[in-house]
């Protein structure tokens, strides 16, 4: 009898310590998610200025090997499925409310990490294939303005994410630009050609992501949808001077009297301004930046005082060198022109800006 008196009054005292365990672990639960809840924006906050700056070591990663790109292909599918899969989710029966908010919550917290890795990583691609004071600063401006926004947990979680069509205004831009930017290295698509099948597939994923929202009324459906397919035709038709033909960028440009085509291209009698002799040519040799399996054609435009005076015909680049694909060709001097400051635009045969190349009026010198 003591024995079975003792194991009792010992199960006893383990079952309270057990119950009063439990009551503590949950009383520290509550605390921990009243803490996080009332301290909820001030840690979304950080967490953003930590996603921005992981985002700068992403960009330092895409300024040196935009290879990776390949791995944008995943992040791009995986966005599209858990994009497409969210409207079902609300809508459905299978999960309470509060797992709802936190599938919602996990799968924006994905596609935020997935499209800070993208846009980040291709920002100083274009970046560095922007020609300062040309229109296509501006795409660079909105990429990074983009790219930005990602990392806002925020504004993306309770503006963009809950509202089908900015949703899918952000993909299609997203994938348009990441697109535009594989398509050339990845598998040798002429710039022109990559940003029409860079429009076709961020066209079709933004209609498919705004359609399958059917609480929405059809009409504004079919309108918002037309309207983000229809912005990106007017981008690839009537805007490719505003887009930056990258990873093609301008590496240097010489001017001279003089030019040697072997073994290279090079400038042999240099000049820093534009001669004031009404006799001869002035050449001009610039390098391009094209990676390895790239292939474009690019011609040099001549102009002076605004107006275009000389094309080139296009030229083939082929393979990667690391001194720049070199593109030559001349200007003849004439009265209209002796002295007087020339400027030469690089662009591609879609009438993308790869570079601008100053000389200045010979009376710049005195």
């Amino acid at each position: 009898m003591e024995v079975s008196y003792t194991c009792t009054v010992e199960a006893l005292e383990s079952s309270g310590g057990h119950r009063t365990l439990r009551r503590r672990s949950k009383r520290a639960i509550r605390g921990a998610s009243t803490w996080v809840e009332t301290h909820e924006t001030t840690l979304w906050w950080l967490h953003s200025l930590w996603a921005l700056a992981f985002g700068i070591g992403v960009m330092w990663l895409g300024a040196r090997n935009f290879r990776y790109l390949r791995i944008a292909l995943l992040h791009v599918a995986f966005i599209w499925i858990t994009s497409m899969a969210l409207p079902f989710i609300v809508r459905s029966g299978a999960l309470s409310s509060p797992w709802r908010r936190r599938a919602l919550l996990f799968i924006n917290y994905c596609n935020k990490n997935f499209y800070q890795q993208l846009l980040f990583f291709i920002l100083p691609i274009y970046w560095l294939s922007t020609t300062p004071g040309s229109p296509n600063v501006l795409f660079a401006a909105l990429l990074a303005t983009a790219a930005v926004l990602s990392t806002l947990d925020l504004v993306y979680d309770r503006h963009v994410a809950v509202r089908r069509v900015l949703t899918a205004l952000f993909f299609a831009f997203s994938v348009f630009a990441g697109a535009a930017a594989a398509l050339p290295v990845l598998w040798q698509i002429e710039s022109v050609d990559a940003l029409w099948w860079s429009a076709v597939v961020a066209g079709l994923g933004a209609t498919t992501l705004v359609l399958s929202e059917r609480r929405i009324d059809w009409q504004r459906t079919w309108f918002a949808g037309g309207l983000i397919v229809l912005g990106l035709f007017v981008l690839v038709e009537y805007g490719r001077p505003f887009i930056p033909p990258a990873p093609l960028r301008l590496q240097q440009a010489t001017f001279g009297t003089q030019v040697e085509l072997t073994p290279a291209p090079r400038i042999s009698q240099a000049v820093a301004v534009t001669p004031d002799s009404a006799r001869g040519q002035v050449y001009v040799v610039t390098a391009i930046y094209a990676p390895q399996g790239l292939h474009d054609r690019v011609r040099h435009v001549w102009y002076h005082g605004g107006q275009q005076i000389k094309r080139s015909r296009y030229y083939d680049v082929d393979f990667g060198r690391a001194e720049g694909y070199r593109l030559w060709s001349p200007v003849t001097l004439t009265r209209a022109l002796a002295g007087k400051a020339l400027h030469v635009d690089v662009e591609t045969e879609g009438g993308q800006l790869i570079g601008r190349a100053w000389l200045p009026a010979a009376d710049t010198a005195h």
